[in-house]
């Protein structure tokens, strides 16, 4: 018995330690909370503010899930988090927090090392490693991120994101966003070459615009078979703006510009993107163009 004992008091520090290792402990400066153990006082970034604009997304792939990454249930402040069977066709709508410098260099959830200058987050039930979307619903802004940790043990939040991921999306200020956050596949690599988005420039007004009718566009050249690959420009609930974008790309000669209709959650929302293109050469190359008019900064995505 006392064989027996001794081995499950191991196991359960065991278990507590990798709970523990989470780099997203509390609190951001939002006071959201992460990992395992609370902990007073506020998060922050560095003391000189750095330039994240042009950092690059996570690149999605296929990485092995970790048992110890993934227990089927954790404890963490007196409550039971039970993590989904699988992460397809997860996409969810709350309040973004992020974590920083207090927990720079510590042990994430899955035994890797917290940088708070990578694309990176926390998320309480997906397994992981995975990658996400997560869209600022405030200014369009988007970034793709992977999650290597658990957090944030907040009921009002659904992911903590890094400092430059939160930066990225334009809210490091504020400590928290509204956001959507989409699981993102790894069945097909996305582009190795992936660049920042900017916000829009032309915010949405909230108010009620008339219909715009788009005009014809010419037929694309042919692409390679597979996902086809867009530079996109933006997303907006207003589709005159989405228009005003579309005219001004094309204004400036970018070719093959498209205002693309969809819908989350009964909202519609258009998107603007330059595309389809034959590679991702060709789509550096464009972005680069749109760079130097001053339009925006593009992200390369793939549909």
């Amino acid at each position: 018995m006392g064989l027996l004992r001794a081995t499950a008091i191991l196991l359960s520090l065991g278990t507590l330690l990798v709970l523990q290792g989470c780099g997203s402990l509390p609190t951001s400066p939002a006071g959201s909370s992460g990992g395992a153990t609370p902990s007073p006082g506020r998060d922050h970034g560095p003391r000189q503010a750095k330039d994240f604009s042009h950092l690059p997304d996570a690149v999605p792939r296929h990485e092995e899930q970790t048992r110890a990454g993934n227990p089927p249930t954790y404890v963490v402040m007196g409550q039971r988090y039970s993590l989904l069977d699988n992460n397809s066709g997860y996409v969810e709508r709350g309040y973004a927090s992020w974590y920083g410098k207090k927990f720079h260099g510590r042990t994430t959830s899955n035994g890797e090392i917290y940088d708070m200058y990578a694309m990176t987050a926390a998320h309480k039930t997906l397994r992981i490693p995975a990658y996400v979307q997560v869209t600022n619903l405030r200014n369009g802004r988007q970034v793709v991120v992977r999650v290597n940790d658990r957090g944030p043990f907040h009921d009002n939040r659904i992911i903590d994101l890094s400092y430059a991921a939160a930066s990225r999306l334009g809210f490091v200020d504020d400590g928290i966003a509204k956001v959507e956050v989409r699981i993102i596949e790894a069945a097909d690599p996305l582009p190795q070459t992936q660049v920042a988005q900017l916000s829009p420039p032309a915010p949405d007004s909230g108010g009620t615009d008339t219909p715009l009718s788009t005009p014809a566009q010419a037929s694309p050249p042919p692409v390679p078979s597979g996902p086809a690959l867009y530079l996109q420009m933006g997303s907006f609930i207003s589709q005159q703006n989405a228009e005003r974008l579309r005219a001004r790309l094309t204004m400036n000669n970018i070719d093959r510009v498209q205002v693309q209709q969809y819908a989350i959650d009964r909202q519609q929302v258009f998107r603007v993107r330059v595309g389809p293109l034959r590679s991702s050469e060709e789509a550096d190359r464009v972005a680069l163009e749109i760079n130097r008019l001053g339009i925006g900064v593009p992200s390369i995505v793939l549909d």
